[in-house]
């Protein structure tokens, strides 16, 4: 078995086995495919069951010239998982990863905004542009429901349960989860609906997706992207944001302000409340002010 074989095999249990986005099984496979054009490069001919250690490790030192610890640590992670495929399907004895570490990274804590700020980015849509109202209800949503980029794109009419404050949201690995909506943000995705929506010519497939391009198509992500990049440059936003940023400070400020961290967790999609954990990292300032209040010997 080749290289060509043995990635699309690995596709296939990354998607049925796993059950992983077509995102996340496209970044496992980059890792691979960074490893073959390497061995091509210096011509060597080793295939996925006979490759060493030696020869990884001189990869991954040349990778360790370009990338910073975090990417150079993302890269190894990708390649214990292949290797591990490998051994579980029997088709290697050993895993010439195991041996190898990953650069010592610290815990990237994420980016937030305030609330003024998010109410500056909504409050600088042109609401003149027909585009405009679609914009503010997908901002409104990003923050409101803590939504991935992924997850507002996908999101379809019939997953609004608006007579509950509810919606279903379709997340990684196609798990489903129900969010709860509130007021303010239905009322916005109402008015996108029912005074906006309702003229676009819609795409065949694209009836039931709630926000539209123009073209009556599902909107990419690159185009959300460029939405919060273009709102952030009009009201001189110094930060570096994304639409993953709307998605971090809906969880800070829940947890601020007094959220259960298992609520935030099952709001989000976390599937280990580890990785909910690290919004506790976020505003130290806030917990030292929940232990001065609750703590008994204060």
């Amino acid at each position: 078995m080749n290289w060509t074989k043995a990635i699309e095999d690995y596709r296939h249990y990354l998607r049925i086995e796993r059950g992983l986005s077509q995102n996340s099984i496209a970044n496992y496979v980059l890792d691979i495919e960074k490893l073959v054009l390497f061995l091509e490069d210096n011509k060597i001919v080793d295939n996925p069951f006979n490759i060493s250690k030696v020869v990884i490790q001189q990869f991954i030192y040349e990778v360790a010239k370009t990338l910073n610890p975090r990417s150079q640590a993302r890269i190894i992670s990708g390649l214990k998982s292949f290797f591990n495929y490998l051994v579980f399907e029997d088709y290697r004895d050993d895993n010439p990863m195991d041996l190898i570490d990953s650069p010592k990274i610290g815990r990237k804590l994420p980016d937030t905004l305030s609330e003024t700020e998010i109410n500056e980015l909504i409050g600088a849509i042109d609401l003149s542009k027909p585009e405009g109202e679609r914009n503010r209800a997908i901002l409104e949503t990003l923050y409101g429901c803590g939504l991935r980029v992924s997850e507002l794109t996908g999101l379809r009419i019939s997953d609004l349960y608006f007579d509950e404050d509810f919606i279903k949201v379709t997340g990684k690995g196609d798990k489903q989860r129900f969010v709860p909506i509130s007021s303010i943000n239905k009322k916005y995705i109402d008015i996108y609906r029912k005074e906006i929506r309702i003229h676009i010519k819609v795409q065949k497939g694209f009836e039931d997706i709630l926000f539209l391009n123009r073209r009556g198509k599902k909107l990419t992500r690159a185009m959300i992207f460029t939405i919060i990049k273009e709102l952030s440059k009009t009201i001189g936003l110094k930060k570096t944001i994304s639409p993953h940023t709307f998605r971090h400070s809906f969880a800070t400020h829940l947890l601020e302000n007094g959220a259960d961290l298992r609520a935030i967790q099952q709001m989000l999609g976390h599937e280990s409340i580890t990785t909910t954990e690290i919004y506790m990292h976020v505003d130290r300032k806030h917990l030292t002010e929940v232990m001065h209040k609750y703590h008994p010997r204060n």
